[in-house]
């Protein structure tokens, strides 16, 4: 069987869990015997695909005056005669094409015969143009390509994959890795719902990485419980224990929050949890691992509260950087307000660090050996990590099943579970 997926990242260009469930869940597929052509807006040159397809959008032209392109250009939603959001290989072009638009050319006497887009791959200003050019290098991908059905990962590639549905006739498979509702809470981005649903809606077979998240597909999107199903994420292997070995050079304990440092993650309780943790014992120190938009309100908020000296911003890490963390963690606190799944702790746990999560998320469904608090509760979460680092025989009694425990929870699994979902659509 051959997939066509499409995705926004890969190793080692990421910037959080959707490149890293992306990558862990292709190679499983490759292993249970599926090949795969994976698509990423910009390919870098250095990924290691291995023997994954790796296909680069930004080196796909685009000829819409072809007359298959013109039995689609009407169906393709997000396009109108005088939107800018077309595909131009230069800014020059760009502006050439909508001048013409704006003289009252149609679209048909526009030349944009083989126009290529260079995606930036990245999650700036223009992310929503890049969402939408990409939808139509991804119709242009699935006529170049033969392939047995189409996987789109998350609401980036969504669009991508509903318009190579149209052009293949292939069954389409989208996978929620987190919801606009995770993100946002109730002040949802309408364009991003909106191309979530559709996505959904035109989808075979949705694929929800928790039961809270496939609670919130049915229940938020309104899409049939008949075609929604949960595969939890795993975790990929250690290979090696030299982050566990590493050196914190200081003498206190370490308590760590690492991710994205927005509402969905909940970083202001862990500071806030903090504070309540240094008035029982101010030998302990702080680090929040991470990027966003929360990060000078975060800064703002230790100052304010007189813990500076006790708690450190690193700024985004990645790699080997993210195992040297682990390596000088006594404690990591995940206090998601909103968590579809949360591979973190799975790789925290792996390096022996015991864990403390937020009840809502979909990791608490398959963790025994965590702490699992409610996000909002800053005084069980102090109690929980003052527990951890004063009480010997409690992290140790974690770190021994725990370790045990997440490495069961493998990414194998997960792709033969994608494997029958597929196969059932393919039958």
């Amino acid at each position: 069987m051959k997939v066509l997926m499409f995705g926004w990242e890969f190793p080692p260009h990421i910037s959080g869990g959707l490149g890293t469930a992306s990558y862990g869940l292709t190679k499983a597929l490759l292993k249970a015997g599926v090949e795969i052509i994976f698509v990423v807006p910009k390919a870098y040159g250095d990924e290691s695909p291995g023997s994954v397809r790796l296909v680069n959008a930004s080196d796909v032209a685009v000829d819409i005056t072809d007359e298959v392109y013109k039995a689609h250009w009407n169906k393709i939603s997000f396009m109108e005669v005088d939107s800018s959001l077309l595909p131009y290989s230069t800014e020059d072009e760009y502006f050439r094409i909508v001048e013409q638009l704006e003289a009252g050319a149609s679209r048909e006497t526009v030349s944009l015969s083989s126009q290529k887009y260079a995606f930036s791959g990245g999650y700036g200003k223009n992310l929503m143009e890049e969402v939408r050019r990409y939808a139509l290098v991804g119709a242009a991908i699935a006529r170049q390509h033969d392939f047995d059905l189409i996987h789109s990962h998350d609401w980036l590639a969504y669009m991508a994959g509903v318009e190579a549905k149209k052009v293949s006739g292939k069954p389409l498979v989208v996978h929620m890795h987190a919801t606009e509702f995770d993100r946002s809470g109730e002040n949802v981005n309408q364009s991003v719902y909106e191309i979530e649903r559709g996505g959904m809606e035109a989808a075979d077979k949705v694929i929800a990485v928790s039961n809270l998240t496939r609670n919130i597909v049915i229940n938020r999107y309104g899409i049939d419980p008949a075609k929604v199903i949960t595969v939890h994420n795993g975790v990929e292997p250690s290979d090696s224990n030299r982050s566990i070995d590493t050196q914190k050079h200081v003498k206190e304990k370490i308590v760590t929050f690492l991710g994205r440092i927005t509402f969905q993650k909940g970083p202001e309780y862990f500071v806030e949890a903090a504070k309540k943790v240094l008035k029982q014992d101010p030998n302990v120190r702080f680090v929040m691992a991470g990027s966003g938009d929360l990060l000078p309100k975060m800064i703002r908020r230790v100052a304010e509260l007189g813990i500076s000296t006790r708690f450190h911003f690193t700024g985004f890490l990645k790699g080997d950087d993210v195992d040297k963390m682990f390596g000088m963690s006594d404690v990591y606190v995940m206090p998601s307000v909103s968590e579809p799944f949360g591979i973190s702790p799975l790789e925290a746990m792996r390096s022996n660090v015991p864990v403390i999560i937020s009840k809502q998320s979909g990791v608490s469904e398959v963790l025994k050996h965590a702490i699992k608090v409610d996000f909002w509760d800053i005084d069980a979460m102090a109690d929980a990590i003052h527990a951890l680092l004063k009480y010997e025989s409690l992290p140790k009694t974690f770190k021994e099943f725990g370790k045990e425990e997440v490495d069961n929870i493998k990414w194998d699994q997960a792709g033969l579970k994608v494997r029958d979902v597929y196969e059932k659509l393919n039958c």
